[in-house]
């Protein structure tokens, strides 16, 4: 992908045009799908990682994660898909850590905001109060892994890392900016993706004085790097944003040679994974297909995508043919989501047709928190860690 001063188009960034343009947009604001902050039959999403009281989730701290096994020495079963039970894929902590030096930031510096009407040029002046808003909070915890957590002055529903939690929020209804609300906080720079708006509101933050820069966030472990080099370039740090990407780059590549090592080496083998989007309260039942992060965890697994394999592109409803056809072996969902829904318990009486499934029938529903599942930054390897020692070896 092209940095953010460039205004060469590539594959990737027209993909993740669309993406921004169609599913993330979709997810945010056409069905009001809600990341984190959801409350209903099961109360808020769990703020550490853990899954809440009455879901029928698998247990979790993150002390028993900081001490876990590594994954290379898990025992598996002889028979993955025979594993009975919940599981919850746990985080050693639920704060993003700075991994690089910013350096002193190079300002001003010019940028190519990739805005969801085309490219825009922006000078970037003073990011002295930030705000970095987006569907997963991936922006948020960029900046915080490149060592500028402190320039942040509010945050969006889905940042809830420790150090960013009592930051005020400027986001309603779930991803809707309230222009209000930013305003109010005298940001010098807004950077967003395009996941959330209205993009009207956006362009009043515009009209108001406020430099908004939208750059390029592909939900996937490349698109963590890609990020990583757009934020900093935008911040005028555009070494640390590489040094960013090369430090989760490495490291993801370090992980997923290591699941690699768990997963069926034959394709016919390998456990068939669904990614269920869920708010029972709501009445909210989605099948995630590709674009929405959902395809890249499954890879990153090691797993074949149901959503894939029915040809699903973004979050669209659940079907009940759809979902005994897939006959998926391990769903993922929201800890959140899942106790909107009930639980274990509650979804399976709520929606007959999971409960048919292979995955219903052994109960095997691995569940993360709501704010750190599909969020792609810093914190993708170790992601894909505590998913992967949840669907492979859980309780180990």
């Amino acid at each position: 992908m092209s940095s953010p001063t460039s205004s060469r188009s590539t594959p990737a960034a027209a993909r993740s045009r669309r993406r921004r343009t169609g599913v993330a947009t979709g997810l945010a604001l056409g069905v009001a799908l809600v990341v984190t902050g959801c409350t209903g039959a099961g109360g808020a999403a769990s703020g550490d990682g853990t899954s809440g009281t009455g879901t029928g989730t698998g247990s979790g701290t993150a002390a028993a994660a900081a001490a876990a096994t590594p994954l290379d020495e898990l025992e598996l079963p002889d028979d993955l898909r025979a594993l009975e039970g919940p599981s919850t894929a746990v985080l050693a902590s639920d704060e993003v850590l700075p991994l690089v030096e910013p350096g002193v930031a190079s300002l001003p510096v010019e940028v190519t905001s990739r805005d969801l009407t085309g490219d825009t040029a922006q000078v970037v002046t003073d990011t002295s109060r930030l705000l970095a808003l987006d569907i997963s909070g991936a922006l948020a915890a960029t900046v915080t892994g490149l060592g500028l957590g402190d320039l942040l002055v509010g945050r969006d529903v889905s940042t809830t890392f420790d150090s960013a939690a009592d930051l005020p929020v400027v986001t309603k209804e779930g991803h809707s900016i309230n222009a209000e609300a930013v305003l109010s906080l005298e940001p010098t720079l807004v950077i967003t993706d395009g996941s959330i708006g209205p993009t009207d509101v956006v362009q009043q933050l515009r009209q108001s004085g406020v430099t908004v820069v939208y750059v390029e966030n592909e939900p996937s472990p490349a698109g963590a790097g890609d990020l990583a080099r757009s934020v900093g370039a935008a911040l005028g740090v555009p070494s640390a944003g590489e040094a960013l990407a090369d430090a989760v780059g490495t490291r993801t590549k370090e992980v997923r040679a290591q699941i690699a090592g768990l997963a069926p080496a034959a394709e016919a083998d390998r456990l068939r994974i669904a990614f269920l989007y869920l708010r029972g309260s709501a009445g909210i039942y989605y099948l995630l297909g590709e674009g929405t992060g959902a395809d890249a965890l499954v890879e990153g697994l090691g797993g074949v995508d149901v959503a894939a394999d029915i040809g699903w592109v973004g979050a669209r409803p659940m079907t009940d043919e759809a979902l005994v056809a897939a006959d998926p072996d391990v769903f993922l969902v929201m800890t959140g989501g899942l106790e909107s829904a009930g639980g274990v318990d509650g979804l399976l009486a709520a929606k007959p047709a999971v409960a048919m499934t292979a995955a219903g029938e052994h109960r095997r529903f691995v569940d993360m928190a709501d704010g750190q599942v599909l969020s792609f930054g810093p914190r993708t390897p170790e992601v894909l860690e505590a998913l992967a020692r949840a669907v492979y070896a859980p309780g180990q």
